[in-house]
């Protein structure tokens, strides 16, 4: 209550509260950290941001940094996750993810996952990983 009250006073940003398709996002989000963690993985971080750009999870793996772009959909929304990361949605993901790498100092090893969160008719979740996506290109910082 306190920190409205100076967000509205120094006309600071107020956060509104989620759209229900943001709130679905963030519940595939969650089922994506899920997945990494059952399979042994560290989760960093989640909806890190960097200016404008977001990262959906920072994930540990092994030894292998992954930048990972969570698309979560209903079975009656037609059309793949995978596509939904056009070049535009890519750019902003490398300035994302070139802000994390200069915040640690660096990885030498690195990889892009886009994580399909698929929401079936009975309610069944269904995750489909695509892993090592090319995001980086070939001339790496």
């Amino acid at each position: 209550m306190c920190l409205n009250f100076f967000r509205r006073w120094f006309g600071w940003p107020t956060r509104r509260p989620l759209t229900s398709d943001e709130a679905f996002g963030r519940w595939g989000e969650g089922q994506a950290a899920q997945h990494y963690r059952a399979s042994g993985a560290t989760i960093l971080a989640q909806n890190w941001r960097n200016g404008r750009d977001e990262l959906d999870l920072v994930v540990l793996e092994r030894q292998v940094l992954v930048f990972v772009e969570v698309k979560t959909r209903t079975a009656e929304i037609s059309g793949a996750g995978y596509y939904a990361v056009d070049n535009r949605k890519k750019k902003a993901l490398r300035r994302a993810a070139y802000g994390w790498l200069k915040q640690i100092g660096g990885a030498p090893h690195r990889r892009f996952d886009v994580v399909e969160v698929m929401v079936c008719h009975r309610g069944t979740v269904r995750i489909l990983q695509h892993r090592g996506v090319t995001l980086f290109g070939k001339r790496r910082p």
